[in-house]
């Protein structure tokens, strides 16, 4: 998504920098267009005679430096700064991604502050801010909430330049979601100059990496250009039987159709076959109701259990630009995702002994999106403001059928043989249907920027959203038809040359599709949030601050009330919440050579009568990255990445406050080659990876992994 506004011309000086070293005369790269209404790049120092284009952005094949970014569009579509943006953003950016090794969106957002990565089994994560889940997963700014509220198997980084989380209700663009964050996947765009990087990993447990990433001009100008990205990763594991297979595909092509319009168009395509993977995972307690502990690589799937996936993404957009500072865009996506999974599941039956369930699955989802908009500026009052105008439509179903082994649902596990891994391989029944529904969102969206005083803007807009949905979910009729009105409205004021004071309330609707107790469906979640906070920006802005406030209300919130073995299901009861806490952020270059990134977040999460709620979630978490380039040998580059969070509990177990450190180091070795080393979990703590169920598994313990990188 390439759009030229805002004032990005304008931040020149706060663009990636070329690493003044041996590197100087490497072949520069066009790493990305970036996307969804971002900011509008500037040529290079040296390029200073080149016209800059709204969808080039121009880096270098060497690894990228910075990790702060200049602007952002992912909560109001404007685009603006960090500081300018009444709500809080948090940027992963592709440096950070680079730096640690961050392959996996479970791996990033481990990073992100006041994101909480509930892994409760190998392949199915929840995740969650201020308190509550994050449902909304965005790919250049548009999308539709995840199908059953988490995420089936990894998505894979290597698509991606960076990744902004943003805090809060973003009902405004998000069509529906929660009053927690939302996550938006800024893919990698092509741009005109010829060039592009390749890497190889090898790490602990036989971990295979291999990555490519190229950029090239069809035509001499430029003005037909393409790219190219591809990752395959192969692993074992420290958990018996597990071992992972992922390949990743992706293509996108940029034509300039003529000096005012570009169109793109790009294709993704990722196959993943784990092998050993858990559904469900270990049980807390022993039948006696004892905390129950296990050996680290204890796992309670089957060496015959697997979760195949193919999701497959097709997009395209075009940008106009109108003049006078108006652009518009329309674009659209597809999905296709197909899941074929052979699962295992262990539970405590009425005897109080372990018992197996397992389960065959087919999934077949099918999404399209489409989403228009202009944005530009009008003259009120001998004063500049922003308008935004949208409307979006998004259709999707999801068919879901189940096959069983009656005979050996609930078969007894005595002993240790529920994780031993020798429960026979099922005789599958028949497949039959088990969920079929539609589910239709249309939205029309609007927004004005208005410019009360040249320290003093205004923000205030609105969604009014229809969502409607049709089907059955195992036996239960699914089926509603709700518009809701999602207002919007942002204050900033700048105190100084450098600090801004912010202000923001907003809204969220979401229909969700968790069955209660007597097998309906819950109602939709509902929720608002208030945020107040101060944001800074220094060293001509490669370093921004801030400090957030917030209070947040849901109701309807699923909360887990136990596993249906007569379903195979896990019921949910709705209950009323609201979680008020603190945010603290910083990113970017606090001394020459010297990059961070961290944050801390504390929520207070109390149910309608003011008790502890949602104690799963820690109340206090925080993260540091930082990286270090000596100047007296620029061709190194040195880090360190911790992440802490406090004690935590449920009604089965507790786990103290835990901290994970990791190191890192690259070593350029020539102009186009790298050599890099990973050290993760450094002390080697043992941890559970959620607590949000009666079940989870023990994080990795300690591992190393090496990388060889080239850049031509």
């Amino acid at each position: 998504m390439i759009v030229t506004q805002g004032n990005g011309q304008d931040r020149g000086k706060h663009r990636r920098a070329i690493r003044k070293t041996i590197l100087t005369g490497a072949s520069r790269l066009a790493l990305i267009g970036l996307a969804g209404a971002t900011f509008a790049p500037t040529a290079w120092a040296d390029d200073a005679d080149a016209k800059p284009r709204a969808d080039d952005i121009i880096v270098t094949g060497s690894v990228p430096e910075d990790y702060v970014v200049a602007g952002q569009s992912s909560s109001t579509r404007l685009d603006l700064s960090l500081r300018e943006t009444p709500q809080a953003v948090t940027v992963i950016t592709r440096a950070q991604i680079e730096d640690f090794g961050l392959n996996t969106v479970d791996d990033l957002l481990r990073r992100a502050t006041g994101v909480n990565v509930d892994s409760a089994e190998t392949d199915r994560t929840y995740y969650n801010a201020r308190g509550f889940d994050i449902v909304n997963f965005q790919f250049d700014g548009i999308g539709q909430p995840l199908s059953y509220g988490l995420q089936n198997g990894q998505i894979d980084t290597s698509l991606f330049e960076r990744v902004d989380i943003v805090r809060g209700a973003t009902g405004l663009l998000s069509q529906t979601g929660n009053p927690s964050a939302a996550i938006n996947f800024i893919r990698k765009r092509p741009t005109k100059e010829l060039g592009g990087d390749a890497s190889l990993s090898y790490g602990s447990y036989d971990e295979v990496r291999g990555s490519v990433d190229v950029n090239t001009p069809l035509t001499e100008d430029g003005s037909i250009r393409t790219r190219f990205v591809g990752s395959y990763e192969n692993a074992d594991s420290y958990l018996d039987f597990y071992h992972t297979s992922r390949l990743t595909l992706y293509g996108v092509a940029a034509a300039d159709l003529g000096p005012d319009t570009v169109a793109t168009v790009g294709y993704s395509w990722q196959e993943s076959d784990p092998r050993g993977v858990s559904w469900g995972a270990l049980p807390f307690t022993y039948a006696d109701g004892t905390p129950a502990t296990y050996p680290r690589s204890t796992n309670s799937a089957q060496p015959w259990t697997r979760w195949y996936s193919l999701d497959r993404n097709l997009f395209g957009d075009i940008t106009l630009d109108f003049g006078d500072g108006w652009t518009g865009k329309v674009s659209v996506l597809r999905r296709a995702r197909n899941q074929d999974s052979k699962l295992f599941y262990v539970y405590y039956g009425e005897d109080g002994e372990l018992a197996a369930y397992p389960g065959a699955y087919l999934d077949k989802l099918r999404e399209t999106t489409i989403d228009a908009n202009v944005t530009g500026k009008v003259r009120i009052a001998g004063r500049e403001h922003d308008v935004v105008l949208g409307v979006n439509y998004g259709v999707s179903q999801l068919v879901e059928q189940e096959s069983v082994d009656a005979d050996a649902i609930g078969a007894a596990l005595p002993g240790n043989s529920a994780f031993e891994g020798t429960f026979p391989y099922p005789n599958w029944g028949p497949y039959t249907p088990q969920a079929d529904f539609t589910t239709k969102i249309a939205s029309a969206y609007g927004l004005v920027r208005l410019s009360l005083a040249d320290p003093l803007k205004l923000m205030l807009g609105g969604n009014v959203t229809n969502a409607r949905r049709d089907g059955t979910s195992y036996d239960t009729p699914y089926s509603f038809d709700k518009t809701k009105f999602l207002p919007f409205a942002g204050l900033t004021l700048d105190l100084t040359g450098n600090i801004t004071a912010y202000a923001s309330y907003a809204t969220i609707f979401s229909p969700q599709v968790y069955l209660t107790a007597d097998h309906s469906i819950i109602a939709p979640l509902q929720g608002k949030t208030y945020e107040a906070g101060v944001k800074g920006e220094w060293n001509g802005g490669k370093l921004t601050a801030a400090v957030a406030v917030f209070r947040t209300k849901e109701d309807n919130v699923a909360e887990s009330i136990g596993f249906d073995p007569t379903l195979g299901q896990t019921l949910y009861d709705g209950v009323d919440a609201k979680s008020q806490g603190v945010e603290v952020d910083v990113a970017g270059e606090v001394l020459p050579g010297f990059q961070v990134s961290g944050g801390y977040a504390y929520v207070d999460i109390e149910d309608t009568d003011g008790n502890n709620a949602r104690a799963f979630i820690p109340r206090h978490t925080a993260h540091l990255n930082a990286t270090y380039t000596p100047r007296f040998l620029e061709a190194l580059r040195l880090g360190a990445s911790a992440r802490y969070q406090s004690r935590i509990h449920n009604d089965y177990t507790e786990q103290d406050g835990y901290a994970i450190v990791d190191l890192m180091a690259r070593y350029q070795v020539t102009r186009n080659v790298s050599v890099a080393v990973n050290l993760d979990n450094l002390t080697n703590v043992k941890y559970w990876t959620s607590l949000q169920w009666d079940q989870a598994y023990y994080g990795a313990p300690r591992t190393v992994r090496g990388t060889l990188g080239v850049s031509f």
